[in-house]
């Protein structure tokens, strides 16, 4: 791809790598890419179509700003070279000059290591004895002499000179292919007018049956593996415990703090047959056999905690066969059941429908679609999504592939419902924990994210979980004080207490190095009246230059360090807060 117009480029990334003494490995770690890709840039084997992923490499190696200028000088000629190619423009020279007469004649005159029996192929085979492989349309090719090689080469060669003539005569120049390069648009991923951070985009899912509430600041709670199943609370027919749930709701109601209530777990005695959920108790991940036994829990539930539970979520995963098995259409007749039930005894509560999760799976996009196809959003007031990375170390900013799917298939059906993230996936307890650096980071940005994704109706994020110890980020055990990731989260709600989201956007879109995401907004508070960008890296660290209004950047540690317009801010992996004067 660009010829020598890559090689050159290839050549003086590849001089960058090899002057910094860093690995492939240790670049893809600093910039944010796979060590498979780095490799390839360095070894000229592709061209990216944006300038800013080599920056990040060469920035990573300590290249100066003369060299960046060189790298990018040699990337235009690159692109330009790799357009030219792609499109076949008439008249171009090549960018290797093609092969003299008498290479064309001793590679015509070189047999090919398959016809001569010594390689991998059907014609080696053949020589060794065997029979000849038929091709892919199922005729058997036929042996041929090397003879007949040079003749078809000939005749391949007339063939060529006929059809430049033609073409040359034709008044109608063919189509030429354009290079598939995405259109440029500079500027924020989305802007739209100011609106208030809401508190409770900061929720957590309880993971304790103890009703002890978190220590630091949160905005909102769920419940879920904290003693609150379906099958925990009416384990018999006719009979309820309702002690556990007690008291989540009033260890909720004295921290101040809106519940959501998630359904699930169907107890034995309403499915005997149905297959089991991964619970010890019998909890079957089966619908009810009786759909009625359904809507008296509903009942009971809501008569009891009506204007006190604030949110219901229909289902905890509507699309994982290891808690819901039944049919999608037998899952909207229950969202459209307890729809009914719960708005006519609590007008005001919110209804979210059933949490569909495994998204990074065509299984679990398909059954989510379903669900769309089926018309199940029609009940509830918030679509329940399951936000997670594939793996713990990715950085959370890559939940926003989810998002957009999600939004592209409720595009499609013609609905816009508000989304809430309620979970992650099964799988997390099986997977490894982070550092305490990394565990900090991608908490806050966990949140960071959901504020990100406003623009899609992303309204809440419940990080799973807050109690338990058995997970990659632990916020706080039951009885412990907040880790170091739970004190950032925090030191975040307080940078946005007054804040108004106005925009967000990353890398040179907005003028900033590709590995940087930034949010803007406005914070208004008795006295004050400033604009803000909290920045952050998805990898490595960028330098950034502080604006001609700035005046302090503020970190999750809760110092500030005093800033000049002009002054150079570096950017890591750790959100900061960038204020500007009034």
């Amino acid at each position: 791809m660009g010829g020598a117009s890559a090689e050159a480029l290839a050549e003086l990334l590849a001089e960058l790598k090899r002057r910094s003494g860093r690995s492939y490995e240790a670049l893809a770690r600093r910039t944010g890419m796979s060590r498979s890709t780095v490799h390839r840039y360095c070894r000229g084997e592709i061209v990216p179509d944006s300038y800013g992923t080599l920056e990040r490499i060469a920035k990573a190696c300590g290249a100066s700003k003369a060299e960046l200028d060189e790298l990018y000088r040699r990337w235009t000629h690159a692109i330009a070279s790799s357009e030219h190619e792609a499109a076949g423009t008439p008249g171009l020279v090549p960018s290797h000059p093609p092969a003299d007469a008498d290479e064309i004649g001793a590679a015509e005159n070189t047999p090919a290591p398959d016809r001569q029996g010594t390689g991998p192929g059907p014609r080696g085979r053949e020589a060794a004895g065997g029979t000849p492989e038929p091709s892919a349309s199922g005729v058997t090719p036929r042996r041929f002499r090397s003879g007949d090689v040079r003749h078809k080469t000939f005749l391949g060669v007339g063939l060529m000179i006929l059809c430049v003539f033609v073409l040359a005569a034709s008044s109608s120049p063919a189509p030429q292919p354009s290079r598939r390069t995405p259109q440029w648009v500079s500027g924020p991923s989305w802007t739209l007018p100011e609106a208030a951070v809401p508190r409770t985009l900061f929720g957590v899912t309880l993971n304790t049956g103890t009703g002890a509430m978190p220590t630091f600041r949160v905005g909102a709670v769920r419940l879920w593996d904290g003693g609150t199943r379906w099958a925990e609370i009416q384990p018999e027919r006719g009979a309820f415990d309702w002690s556990v749930l007690d008291r989540h709701v009033e260890g909720a109601e004295k921290a101040g703090l809106p519940v959501l209530f998630v359904m699930g777990g169907t107890p034995p005695w309403a499915s005997p047959a149905g297959p089991p959920a991964p619970y010890p108790d019998g909890t079957r991940a089966a619908p009810p056999d009786d759909l009625n036994d359904w809507d008296v829990f509903l009942r009971a539930l809501v008569k009891r905690y009506g204007g006190r539970i604030q949110a219901y979520e229909l289902w905890v995963l509507g699309n994982d066969r290891r808690f819901y098995a039944g049919s999608m259409e037998t899952l909207v007749e229950m969202t459209r059941r307890a729809s009914r039930i719960i708005r006519a005894a609590d007008p005001e509560a919110t209804l979210v429908c059933p949490g569909m999760g495994q998204l990074w799976t065509a299984e679990g996009r398909q059954a989510f679609q379903r669900f769309v196809a089926l018309g199940g959003y029609g009940h509830c007031d918030v679509a329940g999504i399951k936000l997670h990375q594939r793996t713990p170390s990715d950085p959370p900013e890559s939940m926003l592939e989810l998002v957009t799917t999600v939004d592209r298939a409720f595009h499609q059906a013609g609905i816009h419902p508000r989304l809430w993230n309620t979970g992650t996936t099964y799988s997390i307890r099986l997977q490894r924990p982070l550092d305490e650096t990394r565990a900090r980071n991608h908490a806050v940005r966990f949140f960071l994210t959901g504020l990100y994704a406003r623009n899609l109706n992303l309204e809440r994020m419940y990080f799973y979980n807050w109690g338990g110890t058995k997970i990659p980020i632990v916020l706080q055990a039951v009885g412990g004080v907040p880790t170091h990731a739970a004190l950032a989260v925090e030191q975040l709600q307080r940078w946005l207490v007054h804040a108004h989201s106005r925009s967000c956007g990353h890398g040179i879109a907005v003028g900033m190095p590709e590995n940087v995401w930034q949010c803007e907004v406005t914070v208004a508070k008795p006295g004050d009246h400033h604009e803000a960008t909290i920045r952050w890296t998805i990898a490595g660290t960028a330098e950034t230059t502080a604006g001609p209004r700035v005046r302090a950047v503020r970190r999750l540690d809760g110092t500030t360090e005093a800033v000049r317009p002009g002054d150079t801010i570096t950017v890591t992996e750790e959100p900061i807060l960038i204020e500007s004067r009034s």
